[in-house]
């Protein structure tokens, strides 16, 4: 099934509603969860350039990355409760978001240069400098699983970092295949990692400890596309990959621990 839009740029869901922002649009689209119809858009004021959208069962909001900096945070009932500039901090911050994640006490926003994780009133919790990163996610342990190119070999790779900016364990690929561009990864309760590997045209399970568990969707089941984001629901089983050619959503359904 596939939930069609043009120039996805992030996908999220919030209970049974999926939410999506596009290149270039002020409207956040939605569609059922379920049945997959099209509800009515949200249009954002001042919304420009959405890089990534990400949402929060707690407090029922969703956080839109955009350009020039700044969070989108907006109801799940479409009330734009405000535009909040959490980017940049100081005329030398240059950083731009370009990919988020919710934590248990705020926002993680992935720039080019850094992670920033975020309190729920976008004050600074802590600034960890990565490697040219795609997309982190905070793992329930609290370590950082990160997407970036790796500064000594130059390749992508998948990394978990604690808190003070140190390397616990990554994952490479393997010799014969290794990780392609990293553009998303997502996470679940129990800490296993589904990684979008966009040039390989799959996605991966990983463990905890990033040891490969199995291919999860393959490039068939992709109809040869590239997978750029993710959205994982761990209750329903539902897995939503943006796509970058056909610009639209694939739904799936997996099993993590089937």
């Amino acid at each position: 099934m596939l939930l069609s839009v043009v120039d996805l740029t992030g996908v999220t869901r919030l209970y049974n509603v999926v939410y999506i922002v596009c290149h270039l649009s002020s409207a956040i689209s939605r569609f059922n969860a379920t049945t997959h119809q099209r509800l009515t858009d949200i249009n954002v004021r001042g919304m420009n350039l959405p890089a990534d959208i990400a949402a929060c069962e707690r407090t029922s909001q969703l956080y839109v990355a955009s350009s020039p900096p700044c969070i989108c945070r907006v109801s799940a009932e479409g009330v734009h409760i405000h535009v909040k500039c959490w980017l940049p901090k100081s005329a030398s911050d240059k950083l731009i978001p370009r990919a988020l994640s919710l934590t248990a006490t705020g926002l993680l926003v992935t720039t080019s240069e850094e992670l920033i994780q975020f309190d729920a009133d976008g004050d600074i919790l802590r600034r960890v400098r990565v490697y040219q990163p795609t997309h982190a996610v905070q793992s329930p342990a609290g370590l950082l699983i990160v997407s970036h190119k790796s500064y000594w070999s130059g390749k992508h790779q998948v990394s978990a970092v604690n808190t003070a900016g140190q390397f616990v364990c990554e994952f490479r690929g393997s010799d014969k295949q290794p990780l392609g561009f990293i553009p998303h990864i997502a996470v679940d309760s129990k800490g296993n990692i589904l990684v979008a590997d966009r040039d390989n045209r799959r996605i991966l399970l990983l463990d905890a400890q990033l040891a490969l568990r199995r291919l999860i969707i393959n490039k068939d089941q992709l109809n040869h596309e590239q997978p750029v984001r993710l959205c994982y629901t761990e209750q329903s089983g539902q897995l939503l990959v943006g796509l970058a050619n056909r610009a639209s959503v694939a739904v799936f359904h997996v099993l993590i621990d089937g």
